[in-house]
């Protein structure tokens, strides 16, 4: 609580969301959607699985074309999803 300024509930939120832990979750939650953008639709459709443990992002797609590709673009993957989370979520991402 604050006597001498007012502060705003936007401000109040921005900070919170701002906090580590607090935007790692968010980024967390929004990995799907974000996995969705940068590989596009078709190859999202072909992916069964998409688990985050310990900062290594596992991957099962069904076609083996795609698996093949993928696999070739970890790095730039994991740069990708990185950037647009706004925070490093992702070490290592291992295509299965």
């Amino acid at each position: 609580m604050r006597r001498t300024k007012t502060l705003l509930m936007g401000d109040l939120l921005d900070e919170f969301f701002k906090r580590p832990y607090v935007a790692a979750k968010v980024a967390e939650g929004k990995l799907p959607d974000t996995w969705r953008e940068i590989v596009g639709e078709r190859a999202a459709a072909e992916t069964t699985e998409l688990r985050l443990d310990k900062h290594i992002l596992y991957v099962r797609l069904r076609s083996s074309v795609l698996r093949s590709e993928l696999f070739y673009q970890r790095e730039a993957l994991r740069e990708e999803i990185n950037r647009r989370s706004g925070i490093r979520i992702v070490n290592a991402v291992i295509i299965r």
